[in-house]
């Protein structure tokens, strides 16, 4: 399950529903897809398209995406830290970034245009995150350096980082906690809480 981190305010969101509350009025949209027993994280993509075939055709009709693929990166990657340098620093891109984490995890930091302080989102198994085309952020791995995901596109070229040329993203570790880290540490988390009588 996702974490919602902004780091000025030392807050951090862990519910699902109060991520998404958050996210909507930034136009990001942020989801989760059923994975226990659907399929092996270590699948070919073709057998991992089939899995989530439904959720992928309802994407592509919503979003007038036309193709999809399984980005696998792992830290055996020839050049895998100039890869990343690409998409470690503040742009944009001319068409949405959708993804769904089949394994791994990482971390995408939001620059809001509306003055909104800086916040991450950090993303595994089982989190859909759409970030508008046009958007400022940047993304890096967690420490394992590894992500496997689902990937959609109107047009591959359209993926191409728009550097905005702020140095922003330098001054923001590319920190990844898990909900366990953070509360071994004792950081308040808001999350919803179901009382039974």
């Amino acid at each position: 399950m996702a974490l919602l981190r902004i780091p000025s305010e030392d807050h951090v969101i862990a519910d699902v529903d109060a991520i998404r509350s958050f996210l909507l009025p930034h136009g990001i949209h942020y989801d989760r897809w059923a994975v226990e027993g659907r399929i092996d994280r270590d699948a070919s993509q073709d057998e991992i398209l089939a899995a989530y075939e439904p959720e992928v055709t309802a994407l592509k009709e919503r979003g007038g995406y036309i193709t999809a693929d399984v980005v696998n990166v792992t830290p055996d990657v020839p050049n895998l830290q100039e890869m990343l340098d690409k998409f470690n620093q503040e742009h944009r891109h001319a068409e949405d970034e959708v993804r769904f984490i089949v394994k791994g995890r990482g971390i995408f930091y939001i620059h809001p245009e509306n003055g909104d302080p800086v916040y991450s989102i950090e993303v595994e198994e089982g989190d859909l995150i759409n970030v508008p085309a046009g958007t400022k952020h940047w993304f890096d791995l967690c420490a394992d350096r590894s992500i496997r995901a689902i990937r959609l596109f109107k047009e591959k070229a359209g993926w191409t980082p728009l550097y905005t040329g702020d140095g922003i993203a330098s001054t923001y570790q590319p920190l990844c906690f898990g909900p366990n880290y953070i509360a071994a540490k004792g950081i308040q988390i808001e999350q919803a809480v179901t009382l039974t009588a």
